[in-house]
């Protein structure tokens, strides 16, 4: 029999080998799962054995991860705010930068505040969801035109029982007439075409590229969104949307062409505008 420690030592090796950066925290978060213990227990017990089903799985798990697969498609979740979601290949990762759109919401708007709120592209609910399990009062509608993503929004919907306050509709944010919003909030993709090929293997081989190409300046899928907003809003209402860290003043531009008054833009932890936050008057 194999012990923690021998196995974690073996895949460690071999991730290193395949030019995998984070071998052993990924070799650790990998078996924690497998074992479902957590990764400090793997240390405390290092000396324990694996049976053979779980060395197996682990050894799975690991030949994924040496062909670059996101942990979070291997593992088929991914931590975002305060939750746990279920995420695929037919949905992009969640980001710790994209939780600003969560804390601005927050901000804006107190507990006992009743908003209807739309999320334009939603991939795998994670942003609507973490504001309506913070906000009782808040109705929500997603929109996506990948089927496969709405059925994960669904499935994510279900697991945090809000799928009462949540409607998704299959269609593009330029072909949706249902409703009046008072808070439209979205991440759109939004990377240049030929900027594609500069990301890393784990993003560009494995995520949906539906959620990352903005067309050929970036913009494509953006002012859809802005165009879209400006109908859908109610006066007054607000656009939080993410953008990309070059995008600042060229945003601006469009949003004002669209009658949108630019609250701010709020930077991400690397310090990159990430986050824009405006009115629609």
């Amino acid at each position: 029999m194999i012990n923690i420690q021998s196995l974690l030592s073996e895949a460690k090796k071999e991730l290193i080998n395949s030019s995998v950066i984070s071998a052993e925290i990924d070799s650790e978060i990998l078996l924690s799962n497998v074992l479902k213990v957590k990764r400090d227990k793997l240390i405390i017990n290092s000396q324990k054995t694996v049976n053979v089903k779980n060395i197996k799985k682990f050894n799975s798990f690991i030949e994924r991860r040496k062909k670059k697969e996101p942990i979070a498609y291997i593992l088929n979740k991914k931590d975002f705010w305060k939750s746990t979601f279920f995420v695929d290949k037919n949905v992009l990762i969640p980001r710790p930068d994209t939780e600003i759109l969560i804390e601005q919401v927050l901000k804006k708007y107190q507990k006992n505040k009743k908003i209807s709120i739309l999320d334009v592209g939603t991939g795998s609910g994670c942003i609507i969801i973490s504001i309506l399990k913070e906000r009782e009062n808040f109705m929500g509608c997603a929109i996506d035109i990948s089927k496969k993503a709405l059925n994960i929004a669904k499935y994510n919907a279900k697991i945090h029982h809000l799928e009462n306050r949540i409607k998704f509709h299959k269609s593009s944010v330029d072909k949706f007439f249902k409703g009046k919003y008072d808070l439209i909030i979205s991440n759109p993709p939004y990377i240049k075409k030929f900027e594609l090929k500069y990301l890393e293997n784990d993003i560009i081989g494995f995520e949906p590229n539906l959620a990352l190409e903005g067309g050929n300046d970036g913009f494509l899928v953006t002012k859809q969104v802005i165009k879209g907003s400006s109908r859908l809003l109610k006066k007054g209402g607000s656009l939080i949307m993410e953008i990309g860290f070059d995008q600042k003043m060229r945003i601006k531009k469009i949003l004002e062409k669209e009658n949108f008054f630019v609250n701010k833009i709020i930077k991400d932890y690397g310090e990159n505008h990430r986050c824009v936050i405006c009115t629609k008057f």
